[in-house]
Order: structure tokens, then sequence, then C-alpha cells
């Protein structure tokens, strides 16, 4: 019964801030809730240390010490990457294939180690004594932008077409490379596993890997998919594809993000070139479906990220680490694109080169994918280390989800009107 109290009580905390949100302050839906969730635990730890209320102490302890990695990489990470995934043309994809591998593989690496390289000077200089695969480690939860907030929050600001397309296709797919990163540096950081396999080899077993098996899934489901006549099991014919293509990359040692997005793009793909044998209330049904969970798993992640904030309050010189951790996060993110833009062809819809990155800096938003991935490394690195990473993480993904993105629209029109003609 816990576990149903504390649901409820999150999905209450979701209707009440996003009421409140939509009638009162009227920000981006997925920025509202994470602000607000923020305040909420802030002014709780104040009454706590005010009022010495035991009881609300211990449910936002509880809260707070909820498991996001077993949540987002264990559970609910597969299903938002389809929902973010299934809409988006396989036309589109091949038309952007160069700038969008670009993006997620070469700036995602470069992006890693620039920040990691960032850390490590800072940690010399403040004698944090970070070692260099730990900081690099560090660098591959950061720099991966998160799909979870492109698709929610970047979308919503009419963008032109293929920026749009390209903010999201390199989100959903760096997520997958960033993990791969992270399992090569973190073996690094522990001596065994990957470091004893070659950081390539891991990389390519990581990603073609998990295209095979995205590819080969999905093709099998969308078999029993297109000759079904049920809506709500083609649904389920959905779900199952994803979920499995998922857990049989966690046996194989792939990347289940990259097998995820694959099974989305795939599906919609297969489902347009079928379309004819799709009744429309099917169609209309599938597509609210996805967009529905979509939305729902996003609003409990960002209720959760807002709560658990507050734990960056437990590392030391909170607000020094702070500032490095988002400006390292911005220098890194600058220079990465700056040379990977160089290998991209063609800047979309007419952006000059500067223009691109700026945009493409500022609407480089992290979010869960980040905070899960740094949770993962508690049994990694020293407790003292631990809470650095963790909250230096969280300071990151606030900067990026509530500041620039509540920015991001005045920063794209500062943009356009500097847009060549």
């Amino acid at each position: 019964m816990e576990t149903l109290y504390m649901f409820a009580g999150i999905i209450a905390l979701v209707c009440i801030l996003g009421f409140f949100n939509e009638k009162v302050t009227k920000l981006t839906y997925e920025i509202g809730l994470m602000l607000f969730s923020t305040i909420l635990g802030i002014v709780l730890l104040i009454g706590i240390a005010v009022f010495n209320d035991t009881s609300v102490g211990n449910v936002l302890k509880e809260i707070q010490g909820f498991d996001i990695h077993d949540f987002l990489m264990n559970g609910v990470l597969c299903f938002m990457l389809f929902a973010g995934s299934c809409h988006m043309k396989l036309s589109d994809f091949k038309k952007m294939a160069r700038q969008i591998t670009v993006l997620s593989l070469v700036c995602t690496l470069l992006g890693a180690v620039f920040y990691g390289m960032l850390i490590y000077g800072a940690s010399l200089l403040l004698g944090l004594n970070l070692s260099l695969p730990v900081c690099l480690m560090f660098g591959s939860i950061i720099a991966p932008t998160d799909p979870i907030a492109a698709t929610g929050i970047l979308s919503k600001f009419g963008l032109p077409k293929d920026t749009s397309f390209l903010i999201q296709g390199e989100s959903l797919f760096n997520d997958g490379i960033g993990v791969a990163l992270f399992v090569c540096f973190s073996g690094m950081v522990k001596a065994s596993g990957s470091e004893e396999q070659g950081f390539l080899t891991v990389m390519l077993r990581e990603v073609l890997g998990a295209v095979a098996i995205g590819v080969i899934v999905t093709l099998i489901c969308f078999l029993m998919f297109r000759f079904s006549k049920h809506p709500q099991l083609k649904i389920f014919i959905s779900l199952l594809a994803v979920s499995l293509a998922y857990s049989l990359c966690e046996v194989f040692h792939c990347s289940g993000a990259i097998a995820s997005v694959i099974c989305g793009i795939l599906f919609s793909h297969l489902r347009s070139k079928y379309a004819e044998s799709e009744e429309k209330e099917h169609v209309e049904l599938f597509d609210s479906f996805w967009e529905t969970l979509d939305v729902f798993f996003n609003s409990i992640l960002y209720v959760l990220l807002g709560l658990s904030f507050v734990s960056i309050l437990k590392m030391e010189s909170v607000l020094l680490l702070s500032f490095i951790a988002i400006a390292a996060n911005l220098i890194s993110r600058v220079s990465s694109l700056s040379i990977s833009s160089l290998f991209m062809g063609e800047i979309p819809d007419g952006f000059s080169r500067g223009g691109f990155i700026t945009l493409f800096t500022w609407g480089g938003l992290r979010g869960g994918l980040s905070v899960a991935l740094a949770m993962s490394t508690r049994d990694m690195v020293p407790e003292k280390v631990y809470y650095i990473i963790l909250g230096c993480t969280y300071a990151v993904v606030f900067f990026t989800t509530v500041i620039q993105g509540l920015t991001m629209k005045p920063v794209y029109k500062a943009i356009t009107k500097k847009k060549p003609a």
C-alpha cells in the first residue's frame, strides 16, 4: 500500500501544480511542474527546520529517496523514447541523417570529453581530487541532451520544421550514445569490464547491436500489428515491440535507448506505408495513447526531479560547484557544436553557423536521463564524490530546463532577426 500512497501523492502533486500553472502562471507545462515542485520542496525543508515537523520530513525524505534511475532506466524510458520517435518520418530522417549522426555521435563524444577535462581542471584548482576517469564519466552524464526535455519543451516554440526535427533527432539518439559512453567511462572508473574490452568495441556493440535488435524485433512485431483489426491489441503489440527490444538489449549489453528510437521510427514508417489498411479511428487511438502516455510519464518525472532538487544542498560549496558545472556545460556545448558543425554540411533553415551554434547550445536541455545516470554512480565512487556528481547534475538540469527553457523563445527570436535573408 505504501507504493500506492506514494503514487497517489505524486499524481496529486502533478494535478495541483499543473492546474495552478495552467490557470495562474501559464508557463510551459514541463517547466512549470519542475519549477513549482522545486519551490515546494524548498518550502517544505524550511517548514521542517522551523517547526521541526518530523512527519512531513519523513514524507519528503521518502519521495526524495525514490529511485529515479530505476524508474527511468529500468521502467519508462523505452516507452518515452518510442512515444517521442513514433511520429518521426523515416524520409525526414534520411534527409537529415548526416546532421543527426554528427550531432548525436561526434558532438556528444566531444562534449563528454570537453566537460570532463573542464571539471578535471576545476578539481585540481579546488583540491577536490577527482580522477580523470571520474571526470570523463561525469562528462558522459552531462553531454547528451535529453529527448524528454527536447520533445516536451522545445517543440512548443514554433521552430522551423528541419531545425525542430534536428533537435529532436539529436536528442533521441544522443542519449543512447551518452549511455554507451557512460558504460565505457564507468568501466574505466571500476577498472574492469568495458576497459578490458576496449572503448571502440563497446561503442560498436552498444550502437550496432541496438540497431539490429530494434529492426528485427519491430519487423516481427509489425506482422501481428498489420494483420490485427483490434485497435487496443495494436497498441499492446507496439508496447510489446519496444519493451522486448529494450529487454533484449539489456541481455546482450546493447543500448536499449537506441533500439527504442529505432522501433519508434520504423513503426512510424511501416504504419504510413500500410496506412490504407488502418481505419482512421484506430490511427487516432494509437497516436492519442502514446501522446498521453508520454505526457503522463513526463509529468511524474518532472515532479520527482523538482522535489529531489533540494538534495543538491548535501553538496559542499554548493553555489561555487553549481556555477562551475553550469559554466562548464555551456563551454563544452559551444566547443563541441563549433567543431561538429564543420562536418554537418548544410545548416538547416538558412541559419548562420553562429546562429545555429547559439540555438543548439541554448536548446541543449538536460533532464531525467542525466539524473538517472548520476544516481547510478553511488557504488562506483566515494560518498563525497557521489554528491558532487549528483548535485552538479541537478544544477545543470535545473538551469537548462527552467532558465534556458524559459528564455528559449526570446533567444530564438534574437537569432532569427540576424538570420541571413
